[in-house]
């Protein structure tokens, strides 16, 4: 039948009483799916949350609902530190979580996250997507019956709420420390005692004195937890967390049974959520800090004998950790050269650009 043909047939069945014309092929095909997603963060955190409310109403979209993700916050189904167990042994589908929670498990796992003093927010995506990082990442997951995909991220973090200044390296020795990955590790060996306490639990551990100090990631997220009601002292940076990759992470069984199309469609999402997280975090951290200081909370840097130790530490853990462990060698004989290649590039355009500005903009006050 030609075009013509078909136009008239239509037209013809229309006039008589409506003709359904059928969905394509394709559309009928796509099954049915309902998954669950267990996120690490509690509800009130709407920004890193939001970013598995993001990804499930943008697969409900594009799959007309034929593919749902409900989501649960911490507690709901598992921990807020047991939500990659939950998707290896498939009490659920899918989790949003840092890779970095589970070092327990193997050091290798802080790399999707990220180092201390590793890279920044756009050098990390730039390793994952284009340098190699992601298929390191997904070799590694394999090995958990996980497969991941960068969904969010942070932005460089603050360096956490305390109780007492932090003037020497001396103060740290003792200090009970809320603190996820390895930066705990490397603290650890300048006297630290790391706690690592889910995002929901550590205002009442910082309350009760439990702690000493907390970190978790910046302005936005630290004054909806409301830290700076129990500790003054607002420490900077956050030299752990440059930035930090948050991974959606996706039982590999489930993942290989979805359709082509569901997997594009998911991946898409995910790309989405991670340009969107960052670009909310960009955008509130500047308010949410003058508020806080508004509020009484004490900004301070960290002492340089404490940036330079914590450095030469984590240097020296990496060593330890390469030589000792070959999943993190595979990691970092990747990932170091690549470290390397970022900040000569960053420190001719970036750097001065960004401290110029900054000069600029201080000056204009």
């Amino acid at each position: 039948m030609d075009r013509r043909t078909f136009v008239k047939a239509s037209g013809a069945g229309v006039a008589a009483g409506g003709v359904t014309i059928a969905a394509p092929a394709i559309a009928q095909a796509q099954p049915k799916v309902s998954w669950r997603l267990t996120s690490s963060y509690p509800k009130s955190l709407d920004t890193l949350f939001g970013i598995s409310t993001q990804i499930a109403k943008r697969v409900a979209e594009a799959t007309d609902n034929q593919f749902q993700i409900q989501v649960f916050a911490p507690g709901e189904i598992v921990p807020a530190l047991q939500a990659l167990d939950a998707v290896q042994n498939g009490t659920v589908e899918c989790s949003s979580t840092l890779s970095s929670f589970y070092i327990g498990k193997n050091p290798a796992f802080a790399f999707e996250t990220s180092l201390p003093f590793g890279l920044n927010t756009r050098q990390h995506n730039a390793w994952l997507y284009q340098g190699g990082g992601l298929e390191l990442c997904r070799a590694f997951m394999k090995t958990y019956n996980l497969h991941t995909i960068p969904s969010g991220n942070t932005g460089a973090q603050m360096g956490g709420w305390f109780r007492k200044e932090i003037k020497t390296v001396e103060d740290l020795k003792g200090l009970k420390f809320r603190i996820a990955g390895l930066g705990g590790t490397i603290l650890a060996k300048l006297g630290v005692v790391p706690q690592q306490i889910g995002g929901g639990d550590i205002y009442p551990a910082l309350e009760r004195g439990t702690i000493d100090a907390a970190e978790f990631s910046g302005p936005l997220d630290d004054e909806k937890l409301g830290f700076q009601r129990v500790a003054k002292y607002y420490y900077y940076p956050g030299f752990w967390e440059g930035c930090a990759n948050v991974s959606f992470i996706v039982n590999l069984e489930k993942w290989n049974a979805l359709p082509a199309s569901y997997k594009a469609i998911v991946e898409a999402a995910c790309a989405e959520a991670n340009a969107l997280c960052v670009a909310k975090y960009d955008h509130g951290n500047p308010d949410a800090l003058l508020r806080l200081v508004a509020s009484g909370a004490e900004l301070r840097p960290f002492p340089q004998d404490v940036m330079v130790a914590a450095f030469k530490e984590a240097q020296a853990l990496y060593g330890e950790l390469a030589a000792s462990n070959p999943a993190f060698r595979t990691f970092y004989d990747s990932w170091l050269p690549y470290w390397r290649k970022e900040q000569l590039w960053f420190r001719v355009a970036e750097l001065p650009f960004d401290a110029f500005n900054a000069g600029m903009a201080q000056q204009m006050r």
